[in-house]
């Protein structure tokens, strides 16, 4: 089982975000949906180890991501994507920026100059390698994101909301390479309805509980019906 949850409470200061949660996932892919307060992202961040639990268990991968203990082997493990890659984006240029990623693995340099190329070209972005990185349009900027988490083999992806200020044609681009099968598990927050129905299972969360889980259209139904009333 890659994800397990049990009766787990997460309070986010006065609010309380996750409500005895229990919940299994071995699916590849997932997709996460709900209404804006649900605690679909609050979710994201609990399995992506950035928001601590105040009850219940988490296992994500067989590590406990509230464990001190368990965040190195975390962070190498899992990526996390967001909806701003402006926040993910750190260093100059873009080459620089998805060599970052790899900081942490203290590989040769020789290795790591390998690895970004391999990545750039991953995702298209070799001949903008030199580019300043806070220059590149919305789209490149995603897709550099995309590249920092990928370069480190992660096998988990969790992605918030990674296509929310993007156009059509670059959503495409961005979820062509999430949902590709290239030997990670993806965890898919979105609200696009049709992009939740690409994925194996489906998760729906309303107020802070788990709504529905199963068959991403049995669960998109349920969501509907909660949307019609």
């Amino acid at each position: 089982m890659s994800i397990r949850l049990e009766s787990v409470d997460v309070r986010v200061g006065e609010t309380h975000a996750l409500r005895d949660v229990s919940l299994e996932l071995d699916a590849r892919t997932v997709a996460v949906i709900g209404e804006n307060g649900s605690g679909k992202s609050t979710f994201a961040r609990l399995i992506g180890g950035l928001v601590p639990r105040t009850g219940g268990r988490v296992d994500v991968l067989g590590l406990d991501p509230g464990a001190r203990s368990a965040t190195a082997d975390l962070r190498k493990r899992v990526a996390l994507v967001f909806s701003n890659p402006d926040a993910q984006i750190i260093m100059p240029t873009v080459k620089e920026d998805v060599a970052f990623s790899l900081r942490a693995d203290r590989l040769p340099s020789a290795v790591v100059a390998t690895r970004v190329e391999d990545a750039l070209a991953r995702f298209g972005l070799t001949d903008l390698a030199d580019r300043p990185s806070h220059d590149l349009s919305g789209g490149q900027k995603q897709l550099l994101a995309l590249c920092g988490a990928f370069v480190r083999d992660p096998e988990l992806v969790v992605a918030d909301e990674p296509t929310a200020y993007l156009d059509a044609r670059n959503a495409r681009l961005i979820t062509g390479h999430l949902l590709a099968d290239t030997g990670h598990r993806l965890v898919l927050v979105t609200h696009d309805l049709e992009l939740a129905q690409r994925c194996e299972t489906a998760v729906l969360f309303a107020d802070g509980k788990v709504a529905s889980t199963g068959d991403p259209a049995k669960v998109v139904a349920d969501y509907e019906a909660v949307l019609s009333c």
